[in-house]
């Protein structure tokens, strides 16, 4: 399968406009933040629920198109669940 990368714009804590990238590496999400079109992204090492929430919608919409496999959805889920156990999906 291809490489899937997915993105969005949101906004820090602090109210500063970030981009957000995500890559899948193996079985692995790995989340990259920048402020600025031409900085360097940076690693987001732990990632809060909304852009793990935001993960999961962009990797269902894929699915829809069939972009990706169902069970990925599945896993973004598992993964969500054992970093945040009380959330309601």
């Amino acid at each position: 399968m291809a490489k899937c990368e997915i993105s969005w714009t949101n906004r820090s804590e602090d109210g500063v406009k970030r981009d957000m990238n995500v890559r899948k590496a193996g079985d692995r999400w790995l989340f990259f933040k920048r402020e600025k079109r031409y900085d360097r992204w940076e690693p987001l090492e732990d990632p809060p629920l909304e852009d793990w929430l935001e993960l999961l919608d962009g990797v269902r919409r894929r699915v829809g198109r069939r972009l990706l496999k169902p069970q990925e959805e599945d896993r973004v889920k598992r993964a969500i669940l054992t970093r945040y156990p009380m959330t309601e999906l």
